[in-house]
């Protein structure tokens, strides 16, 4: 274990790794905080914003770092929560006039913890594309009125972008403003922040990476660079490395930027790491959710972290707070997960002296029994289908809706492994890191599987 922030290794082990995971590029940033709060910090960067251009990522270059975002959207709630303008367990309807899901009832009960943690049951993955215009937030909201549910309101969790863009139509009603301007007011100017956007035009002003999809001869340019504006709150935020470093800090100070100037209580802050709700699959993310925080448990070590993946781009921050580190990558395509588990293992065993927690593997390769566990499962967009194929039990994906137009293989077929009793397991071809299909029922009986993060409920 170490406190020296070598840059020539960490460069050198980001160069390599992301040569060996087939990453095209990325941007790796390290924060140790002293115990007199002086900083010391490492930007580096490898490979090319987009294979097209050959254009070199640098420190200063832009990456979207998708659903970190949510992170900074409840932050926002926390700062108007301190403000007294909002209760957590207020019911949105109550806020939002108005307001309308599938399920009458859920919409009158849904409140504001619900969407920070994922416990509202709204089917989570409805990108509807309401418009460049600075009402495509209240325009996609009013969209909600036909959503339905995924699982019964607080029954269980399950990842929600609907829910966070909920949250950030809240953070407009309440402050008067629209997401983008609240977000640069409240946070991005007080914490003097030059390398981050929302909005294309000014992400344009910067060196900005590409998205990649892997292909058998290699990665290719996705054909779409961005979310609809009207996801905003849920994943839209691109920044620098450093950037999102200033972010984390304000955490790890219990809501002071380095300035010394508060923007969030340490009562709020605090509150945010707390754990809220245990996750039905503590293989995928973490083991619970804070408000907004994923929450992990390394080798008997507390962390506090959030992952973003968007069109071809992906994420990754761990914040250990007893050590009082951060470590934030992003990148643009290839085996990104796996970059991840090498990258990160080596970072912490070196400056925290703690092993990173193993990722999830079956203990053979024994083809799953699938028994009880075979149906179709839905949720908003995905159908998953658990069955005897011909050569073993496979699992099969099949998206639609706008989501499956962003997809290079909108269905997916992985054969199925055995991993525990209520657990199989699949691995996408090319990968190292396996994914856990998780089976589990609610106390009123119905059936589900957890995959991806999502609950899809069994429909036969």
């Amino acid at each position: 274990m170490t406190d020296r922030l070598d840059h020539a290794h960490w460069s050198a082990r980001l160069a390599a790794l992301a040569e060996r995971h087939g990453v095209p590029g990325a941007q790796l940033g390290i924060l140790l905080l002293d115990d007199d709060g002086e900083d010391r910090r490492l930007e580096t960067a490898t490979g090319v914003l987009s294979v097209r251009t050959g254009f070199p990522v640098t420190p200063d270059a832009l990456f979207q770092i998708g659903s970190i975002t949510k992170v900074w959207t409840a932050t926002l709630i926390m700062v108007l929560v301190d403000d007294g303008r909002l209760r957590l367990d207020e019911p949105v309807a109550e806020i939002l006039p108005g307001f309308a899901l599938g399920d009458a009832d859920t919409a009158r009960a849904l409140t504001v913890r619900h969407l920070l943690t994922h416990t509202g049951g709204i089917d989570g993955d409805i990108f509807i594309d309401t418009g460049r215009g600075d009402d495509c937030v209240e325009r996609y909201v009013e969209q909600l009125a036909t959503a339905e549910q995924s699982h019964p309101i607080g029954a269980t969790w399950s990842y929600c972008n609907s829910g966070y863009v909920l949250l950030g139509r809240i953070v407009e009603v309440v402050t008067g403003m629209g997401w983008d301007a609240a977000l640069r007011d409240l946070l991005i100017r007080p914490l003097g922040l030059s390398r981050t956007a929302t909005l294309p035009e000014d992400v344009l002003l910067h060196p900005a990476a590409i998205g990649h999809h892997e292909r058998d001869d290699g990665p290719t340019v996705v054909p779409v660079w961005h979310m609809p504006r009207s996801s905003s709150p849920a994943g839209v935020i691109s920044a620098a490395a450093g950037d999102v470093l200033a972010f984390a800090e304000l955490h790890l100070r219990g809501g002071i930027a380095s300035d010394g100037s508060r923007l969030l209580s340490a009562e709020s802050a605090a509150a945010m790491t707390a754990r809220q709700v245990d996750l039905p699959d503590a293989e995928t993310l973490g083991d619970s959710w804070g408000l907004g925080w994923i929450r992990f448990d390394w080798s008997g070590h507390r962390l506090y972290g959030h992952d973003g993946n968007t069109i071809g781009q992906a994420a990754f921050l761990r914040i250990l707070p007893e050590r009082r580190l951060a470590v934030t990558l992003l990148a643009n395509g290839g085996r990104t997960r796996d970059l991840y588990e090498d990258l990160y293992r080596e970072i912490f065993a070196e400056l925290a002296g703690i092993e990173m927690r193993r990722p999830f593997e079956p203990a053979t390769e024994a083809p799953a029994e699938i028994g009880d566990f075979a149906g179709r499962y839905e949720r908003a967009g995905i159908a998953i289908d658990i069955e005897d194929g011909d050569d073993g039990p496979i699992l099969r994906s099949t998206a639609s809706g706008p989501i499956a137009a962003l997809l290079p293989n909108p269905v997916q077929e992985f054969p199925l492994v055995a991993a525990r009793s209520d657990i199989l397991a699949v691995r996408p071809p090319g990968a190292q890191t396996w994914i856990p299909v998780t089976f589990y029922a609610l106390p009123t009986g119905e059936r589900y599987v957890h995959f991806g993060a999502r609950a899809a409920r069994k429909v036969g």
